[in-house]
């Protein structure tokens, strides 16, 4: 018997991978999404899922020193939230969520951030120390 394959899943918001371009990122499948990753730096989740579409938009992962109830991050990213997905287990990643009216100014503003290395995004995750 012979198996239908899957069909294949194009990453979201792509707009985000042409404007993180010059960090030559790296996209792997997570979750229910795609980590984008510049060099062992985790920086975000792209993810548009038929699933749980509340948490659908980009996961941002904060540095290790950042508090996500930082008021800078709501001043720059005034819809910027906890994922109802990862409940209170994980609080270092943060969604714009893609519903939101201005989610593709805030995500290429979260790109030139990441650009301009700002403290407060990204990370090494243990799987790549």
């Amino acid at each position: 018997m012979v198996r239908a394959s899957k069909p294949r899943v194009s990453v979201p918001h792509s707009f985000v991978l042409e404007a993180l371009a010059p960090l030559h990122p790296e996209v792997q499948r997570m979750f229910s999404g795609f980590a984008v990753y510049s060099s062992d730096r985790l920086l975000m989740m792209l993810r548009q899922h038929v699933k749980s579409p509340q948490d659908n938009g980009i996961w941002l992962v904060l540095s290790e020193d950042t508090d996500p109830a930082d008021e800078s991050l709501r001043r720059d990213f005034p819809p910027i939230r906890r994922i109802e997905l990862l409940r209170s287990k994980i609080s270092h990643w943060l969604l714009l969520p893609s519903d939101d009216a201005d989610f593709e100014r805030l995500a290429l503003h979260a790109c030139d951030l990441i650009l301009r290395r700002d403290s407060r995004l990204g990370r090494i995750p243990q799987s790549r120390r």
